[in-house]
């Protein structure tokens, strides 16, 4: 599985209704964080290698009635205790 991060910026006073909606209807959803700054939500997504992101982003996220605009971050590794990979 891939992890992406969708910082969504949401219509005012929508931000708790887009989290309720995000988190019911999107399974690939893994974490969704209210946060300050330039964007209201940080959610994290897990999907498969072969998903198209983009397409996933623009028709299950932006669609959500609320969401005014997203910014996607892709992940390359993860890092945990110990040594490093490689």
């Amino acid at each position: 599985m891939r992890a992406i991060f969708v910082q969504i910026k949401c219509e005012l006073g929508q931000a708790y209704r887009v989290a309720r909606e995000a988190a019911d209807r999107i399974e690939q959803l893994s974490e969704l964080y209210s946060t300050s700054g330039a964007f209201d939500l940080l959610a994290k997504f897990y999907l498969d290698p072969s998903t198209d992101i983009g397409r996933f982003v623009t028709e299950q996220v932006q669609t959500i009635p609320g969401v005014r605009d997203t910014y996607t971050l892709v992940t390359y590794n993860a890092f945990t205790a110990g040594p490093l990979p490689g």
